[in-house]
């Protein structure tokens, strides 16, 4: 199954070491930790100075607009800066833009720039660098990763070229109207892609060579307004970033950022645990290991894949009142905070519904389904499922077991564990659960054979050769549903279950229509709660990761799925500590 709706936002790194620069660097880890032992009582003020690393995986290209690999995604975010960013609530706050209007009923954001912002190479920011970024999006082709973000806020029945949805109009340096051809609830946040300087790329006048300078892969020189600009980068080794004594926020107190380049993300935590980096995040779910280090903290956050059970509206069972009531029993009858506690070790935010835990549009009907037995077997008795033969297993008024398989790419450990906890917990309310997997990891598992089994079950599940599947979807930061749920969506396989409703189809077309922020709220409150009282799907939970961060670096640390590397510019490490490197 393709994740259509996603911005991947993993952040990993791999790096090979010799004997002897491990030998070397526990050295530098143990004698930090001694020193920390003994000044944990300390309080630090900010101070300047020192460098950090921080990783990245091998990519093509420096250019923001072009990048398409994770790690850089989030490391361009030091150098470039966009008209708005996402806060820690999911919602839009001002970066480059001083303040908003939004009119013509949702079809015309007014935009005062800042005005003293200033480029990397010292020329002044203006709306004409705006207009020239819109441009060059509108030109580059289809598959770049702010057109697909773009997509992806228009929702998958309203799909558009862009050159005809959004435009620039300059009213003077610092003011601009940013014009769509409809009114839609995401607009804003189609606002957070990364400002280029005209400047750099025209000669004169703007026009198509200007574009395909902005969009070139090879030899791209960033230059950016945020709190760190480019130095140099040495093919496949290291990315070197300066503090910009220019920012406008004020200097950020680490001089240095140093990117490694690094081949691939199997040994991330290898490079953390040997100080080769200062900086990553979790894989799997196990980093309570690093509890008991004095060299590391330990930031969680809740990352956008989520996991969910999904149900195949083309069979008789799952149909009508009864399917709602089969479904609602399901919901009720799952212990998810077992689910997280034995198999994610904890490391998960139970919710009823795909909308991240931490958004602003987060409703008070996104998690009502707790854990009940009693609840659950009452819902199958008002359907009129009995066991009258007594083997736990309840049969309908024509005596047919009431049964159902259970699909699942099994070789994701952590998926498979968790089919089998609910399996089991649904035989206990009297549903017999067939396993439509493979109940045993191969002992030479490798990431080909992965690879293949998920195609396998993709195929299985686009042909609708399924009852319920447990998978996951990784979700963009813009909320947007319509790829899931509505009736048109059937045709593409992304509503994978084949879900057909009247009613939620409107829901979502009034979310994606909603012209105010505040009629966004309201949309996506009605639209949650028809999720909670139909259940499409019956959500589990959303998993977590956690930031690992080496305790010489001291400061606000507010890590999210979408920029892990939150307020870096505030960051600092006490002088003791910068000879760290």
């Amino acid at each position: 199954m393709r994740y259509k709706k996603c911005l991947s936002l993993v952040l990993i790194v791999l790096i090979v070491l010799t004997a002897t620069g491990c030998n070397k660097d526990n050295i530098v880890k143990d004698n930090f930790s001694n020193q920390e032992d003994k000044k944990e009582q300390i309080e630090y003020s900010p101070v300047e100075g020192g460098q950090i690393a921080l990783p990245l995986t091998t990519f093509n290209t420096l250019n923001p607009l072009m990048t398409e690999n994770d790690s850089y995604y989030f490391f361009s975010k030091l150098i470039f800066e966009s008209l708005f960013e996402f806060d820690s609530n999911l919602n839009i706050a001002n970066k480059l833009a001083d303040s908003y209007s939004i009119k013509d009923g949702g079809r015309v954001i007014n935009i005062k720039l800042k005005d003293n912002v200033l480029w990397h190479d010292g020329e002044k920011f203006t709306a004409e660098d705006v207009a020239f970024t819109v441009n060059t999006i509108k030109y580059a082709s289809n598959d770049t990763i702010y057109k697909k973000i773009f997509s992806s806020a228009l929702g998958s029945y309203n799909n558009s070229d862009i050159s005809r949805i959004m435009d620039v109009r300059i009213l003077d340096n610092y003011n601009i109207d940013i014009v769509f051809d409809r009114s839609f609830s995401n607009n804003l946040e189609t606002l957070t892609f990364p400002i280029i300087p005209k400047h750099k790329f025209t000669q004169g006048k703007e026009d198509k060579n200007a574009y395909i300078k902005a969009i070139e892969l090879k030899e791209y020189t960033p230059i950016g307004t945020g709190p760190y600009k480019f130095v140099s980068y040495e093919k496949l080794k290291t990315v070197n970033l300066e503090a910009n004594e220019n920012y406008r926020e004020g200097k950020p107190y680490i001089n240095k950022v140093v990117g490694k380049v690094l081949e691939n993300e199997d040994l991330t935590l290898t490079a953390f645990e040997t100080g080769q980096i200062d900086v990553t995040t979790s894989i799997g779910v196990d980093w309570e290991k690093y509890d008991q280090s004095n060299r590391v903290k330990i930031l969680e956050f809740v990352s956008p894949n989520y996991e969910f059970l999904g149900f195949n509206f083309n069979k008789e069972i799952f149909k009508g009142e009864k399917g709602q009531g089969l479904r609602k029993a399901i919901a009720y009858g799952i212990d998810r905070q077992s689910i997280i506690q034995k198999v994610y070790l904890g490391h998960g935010t139970q919710t009823d519904v795909p909308i991240h835990p931490d958004s602003w549009l987060i409703s008070e009907d996104s998690n009502i389904y707790g854990f009940n037995q009693g609840k659950a077997k009452e819902e199958l008795a008002k359907l009129g499922f009995k066991d009258t033969d007594k083997d736990g297993i309840l049969e309908d008024e024509n005596g047919k077991k009431l049964s159902i398989t259970l699909t699942t790419n099994s070789y994701n450990s952590l998926r498979l564990k968790a089919a089998e906890m609910i399996a089991s917990d649904l035989k206990k309310i009297g549903i017999e659960v067939i396993k439509d997997f493979d109940e045993n990891l191969p002992n030479n598992l490798t990431e080909e054979m992965v690879q293949k089994q998920w195609e396998q079950i993709n195929e299985k599940i686009n042909k609708g050769n399924f009852d319920v599947a447990l998978l996951g979807w990784r979700l963009s930061v813009i909320p947007e549903l319509s790829f899931a749920f509505h009736t048109s969506q059937i045709k593409y396989n992304t509503n994978i279950i084949k879900y057909s409703n009247e009613t939620m189809d409107q829901l979502l077309v009034e979310a994606f229509n909603a012209s105010t922020r505040d009629d966004k709220i309201k949309a996506y409150g009605n639209l949650q709660s028809f999720i909670t009282k139909d259940l499409p799907y019956v959500s589990l939970f959303f998993k977590n990761k956690a930031l690992l961060v080496d305790k010489k670096i001291i400061g606000d640390m507010n890590p999210n799925f979408y920029n892990p590397y939150e307020g870096i510019e505030k960051w600092y490490i006490p002088k003791e500590f910068q000879q760290e490197n």
